[in-house]
């Protein structure tokens, strides 16, 4: 482990290496490759499967996993970023979800209706560890950057994930497209479906791969190495989140900030879950060929977008302020739910991802580094974080939630979208009350 000063341009460069090695995850695994192969298993026409005796629709049942795993990601963040925080060791704690979530990618080869219990659980953990690891990873930020260095540092770390994530999702959808070229057998329908599961396998090692070079830059953790894991730990982790609470009712800044977060997060996040699924079934495609073709062109157009948006977000807060630019990206979303509502052909499909990708890495880099610029001075910034990081899933739970039971019961998510819309509009009211700060206006 090397012993890199805060600050460091090579300390801040192995933070934000870490998204390129995880972002692999929510790219091929929730956005890619995952829900065309999830829609593959069942066949045409047949959109529902049978679960605890209830009958659900494919793409219900996802959401409702999802939102599942999101609340129990909710409920035990606080707990662990307030013990990881007294025992000063939330790099063990980023490893052990980091490796969690890799090796339920691994288990994602078996994936399969016949086998359907197992399959969902490892989807589950795979979301546990994926978003459980970013509560730690997240919380490091105000630890390794200067507030002056944070916003380009948390717009790095995600152009950093959406560079290396389209490598290897380039890499995955040329061996579904061509699977002759990778030695690939079987049938075409059958060679993809291979193809497929080995990406799953590629996304776990590259996820623990490359993982490493951050691991060795970034520091324990907060300097209490000597404190030992007894049972008061567990009392104390729930003291550092009442001390939290506390001291976010004396901040009224961060507590309207928060809530206008909470409000707008809800609806981007799961926007960003279910957009395949609504690709595939809301778009009038002429084959189930040219969906595929059709949904992974949008994919790329969204990860290359993202990257310039993630920039041209970082440049724009440093001359109008984080939360100016946070209202108009939300006006900006609320403009593209109105008019994905419409939407049905492919072409308006592939000019609103476009839309989408630009505005998309930008509202998630620039809302944590406006969190972090927040903070009041203290060390246990995993556990501020760990409010953050609910704050978030508690949303996600709601919007994948609400998203499946429209789903679920109109056989349609469109008037989700309206749901979300409004969402964006409460969050620019809300962000338009949060008190003037310097380092945001």
């Amino acid at each position: 482990m090397a012993d890199l000063p805060k600050g460091s341009k090579k300390l801040l460069n192995a933070w934000a290496f870490y998204d390129w090695a995880n972002s692999v995850y929510p790219l091929v695994i929730s956005t890619a490759i995952f829900p065309i192969f999830y829609q593959a298993l069942f066949s045409d026409g047949e959109h529902y499967i049978s679960v605890f005796g209830i009958s659900f629709k494919n793409s219900a049942l996802i959401s409702f996993v999802t939102a599942a795993a999101f609340l129990l990601v909710a409920v035990i963040s606080p707990f662990l970023s307030g013990v990881a925080d007294y025992v000063g060791n939330k790099k063990s704690f980023m490893k052990f979800f980091c490796y969690l979530g890799a090796l339920s990618c691994i288990g994602l080869y078996w994936f399969s209706l016949g086998n359907i219990y197992i399959s969902l659980l490892f989807y589950f953990l795979g979301l546990i560890g994926f978003w459980g690891s970013l509560v730690f990873y997240n919380s490091y930020l105000p630890d390794i950057a200067f507030v002056e260095q944070q916003d380009d540092a948390s717009a790095k770390g995600y152009s950093f994930g959406y560079v290396g994530s389209i490598i290897l999702l380039i890499i995955n959808l040329s061996m579904v497209m061509m699977p002759d070229l990778f030695g690939i057998s079987g049938t075409k329908g059958e060679a993809a479906m291979k193809a497929m599961r080995y990406s799953f396998v590629m996304v776990g090692i590259w996820w623990i791969l490359f993982s490493q070079y951050t691991y060795y830059f970034l520091p324990k953790g907060n300097k209490n190495a000597d404190r030992k894991v007894t049972h008061h730990v567990v009392f104390n982790g729930f003291r550092e989140l009442k001390k939290v609470w506390g001291l976010l009712g004396e901040n009224i800044i961060l507590k309207k900030y928060l809530l206008s977060f909470f409000v707008y997060s809800m609806a981007v996040q799961t926007v960003m879950l279910i957009a395949t699924y609504f690709g595939t079934q809301e778009i009038a495609w002429e084959s189930k060929s040219e969906s595929t073709t059709g949904l992974i062109i949008c994919i790329l157009v969204i990860q290359v977008v993202a990257i310039l948006g993630a920039v041209l977000t970082s440049k724009a807060s440093e001359k109008f302020g984080n939360i100016p630019t946070l209202i108009v990206i939300n006006c900006f979303w609320v403009i593209l739910c109105i008019v994905t509502y419409f939407i049905v052909t492919p072409m308006q499909f592939y000019i609103i991802a476009g839309l989408v990708g630009l505005v998309m890495g930008g509202i998630q880099a620039l809302s944590r580094s406006t969190y972090s610029k927040l903070l009041p001075e203290t060390e246990d910034t995993a556990s501020f974080f760990s409010f953050y990081d609910v704050a978030e899933k508690v949303g996600i739970v709601i919007g994948m939630c609400v998203y499946g039971i429209i789903d679920q019961i109109t056989g349609s998510p469109r008037l989700a979208i309206v749901f979300f819309g409004l969402l964006f509009i409460a969050g620019a009211i809300l962000l338009k009350r949060v008190p003037k700060k310097g380092v945001l206006n």
